[in-house]
């Protein structure tokens, strides 16, 4: 990936944070890479070299700065928008794709060739995909390190590593110094359980007020809460579970998550999973000076700069909420998710006021009688048969085709329709230009002067121009009609 030398000293020289995420600098006679914000002295032109990726400046052999520490930038290598198989394919990497498998298979996972997929990496993110899995483990320790009081035992296991020597060894050969000396405040190490509270850095600007109003609206009792300026919730993630709180950080600047988890392995795919929610790799001022161009769209813009579009945090309940919000409100969808819970999901201690249960299972839901609940027998048959296809296969729902494919393969399932397959694609599987035309919301905040709405057709077209933002357009929408999200489609 070429880097223009020049523009990037430039960069450095007046630590502009616009780049931070973006761009990143080794210092060829300390062998350190450092973020462009860094507040160390700026050194020589002839002494840089500027890399695209953390994982391409660590593969080539620097190390990261320990002032500006570079764990703590704002993830954007996942959002390039240049290629959409390099994200998907972070998008599983963040998931733990290559904790348990190689390249081969999450190229398989992606249907493209390993060398196609190695390319790709090379050309977008100056990096291998082992490279890129294996730097993602690195930060997170380091952040673990500074941000916990977790022992360094702790810290190996809750970064994914899979043994404490290769934890060790990992640390020593990269920074020269084993981890426990990385740790600057000294003190007793954390238990074995216990909240541990970690940064979420993004890109400002962030619309909180929004994203907590959309969660808001579609808290399921027992499972979400969202009070004053925080969201939480229960998870039950890769054999943890436990319960989580996100709220802004106290300097303004990321995002604050407090998590308690039965088993700290679980802790990189917990990350993963909430910067997907909130997502934290968009760049918002990109996203906006592209939609801003067309006058719908531009006052809208303008008004929430820092909007983002709002994810999920689990394949099989997003599903569910879909086909439950088929054709009511949001209000009488949640009402429906929440009696559910309490009948079908496992109870939850410990989880504080408001948060008793997780979600129910596919399992759960696959024999249960739902019609009883006041719904269509149809909708109580698609439930089952969502449940059903989970449990024959688990990765239904990973982020790993192409939209068209995504959206065919959820259509395939008896009751999903275009707007619930478009509505899963643009929540869950992060894709930017998901699109449901068919949404009531979307229609209701493009009518015109005498109250016409489009038809889906004509939203479509409406909406070509906004390409490949079409999911960010959506969002902006809906916050314009002050709904904050789709009140429900016919299918």
């Amino acid at each position: 990936m070429e880097l223009d030398h020049a523009a990037n000293y430039q960069v450095i020289a007046q630590r502009d944070g616009r780049f931070d995420g973006r761009l990143f600098t080794a210092v060829k006679t300390t062998g350190v890479y450092c973020r462009p914000i860094c507040p160390a002295r700026t050194p020589r032109a002839e002494n840089v070299v500027f890399y695209p990726s953390a994982a391409a400046a660590q593969q080539a052999g620097y190390r990261p700065c320990l002032r500006c520490r570079p764990e703590t930038a704002p993830d954007l290598g996942a959002w390039r928008g240049t290629s959409n198989t390099v994200s998907r394919a972070m998008a599983l990497i963040e998931l733990g794709a290559m904790d348990g498998g190689d390249v081969d298979a999450l190229a398989g996972r992606l249907g493209v060739g390993e060398r196609q997929l190695r390319r790709l990496f090379r050309r977008h993110l100056g990096a291998s995909p082992v490279a890129v899995a294996q730097t993602r483990r690195v930060l997170l320790a380091r952040q673990l390190i500074a941000e916990t009081r977790l022992s360094m035992a702790q810290v190996a296991f809750a970064s994914g590593f899979a043994s404490i020597r290769r934890f060790n060894e990992t640390f020593q050969a990269l920074y020269g110094r084993p981890p426990g000396a990385l740790r600057r405040t000294r003190g007793e190490d954390g238990p074995a359980g216990g909240a541990i509270t970690l940064r979420l850095a993004y890109r400002p600007p962030y619309d909180w007020a929004s994203m907590l109003g959309f969660l808001r609206a579609r808290a399921i009792a027992g499972v979400e809460t969202a009070d004053g300026d925080a969201w939480r919730r229960t998870f039950a993630v890769v054999g943890a579970v436990g319960w989580l709180q996100v709220r802004p950080a106290a300097d303004g600047e990321a995002l604050s998550a407090t998590i308690e988890a039965s088993n700290l392995s679980a802790i990189p795919e917990i990350v993963a999973r909430l910067r997907r929610l909130f997502d934290l790799a968009s760049d918002p001022v990109a996203i906006g000076a592209h939609l801003a161009a067309d006058p719908i769209l531009a006052p809208l813009v303008a008004a929430r700069p820092g909007l983002r579009a709002p994810g999920a945090w689990d394949g099989f309940e997003t599903a569910i909420r879909a086909v439950l919000g088929q054709q009511i409100t949001v209000a009488a969808a949640i009402a429906l998710a929440g009696r559910l819970t309490a009948r079908y999901g496992a109870p939850l201690a410990g989880g504080g006021e408001g948060l008793t249960h997780l979600f129910p299972t596919p399992q759960a839901l696959r024999d249960a009688d739902v019609a009883t609940f006041g719904m269509p027998r149809s909708r109580a048959a698609t439930i089952a048969a969502i449940a059903g296809a989970v449990i024959d296969n688990p990765a239904l729902f990973s982020p790993g085709a192409d939209l068209e494919s995504v959206v065919a393969r959820l259509r395939a399932l008896p009751g999903v329709g275009d707007w619930t397959a478009q509505y899963i694609a643009l929540r869950l599987l992060r894709e930017p230009d998901a699109f449901p035309a068919s949404d009531i919301g979307l229609q209701r905040a493009l009518a015109d002067r005498d109250g016409r709405r489009p038809t889906a057709r004509q939203l479509t077209a409406m909406a070509e121009p906004w390409r490949p933002w079409r999911a960010y357009a959506a969002q902006h929408l809906w916050t314009s009609e002050a709904k904050l999200a789709p009140a429900g489609a016919k299918e």
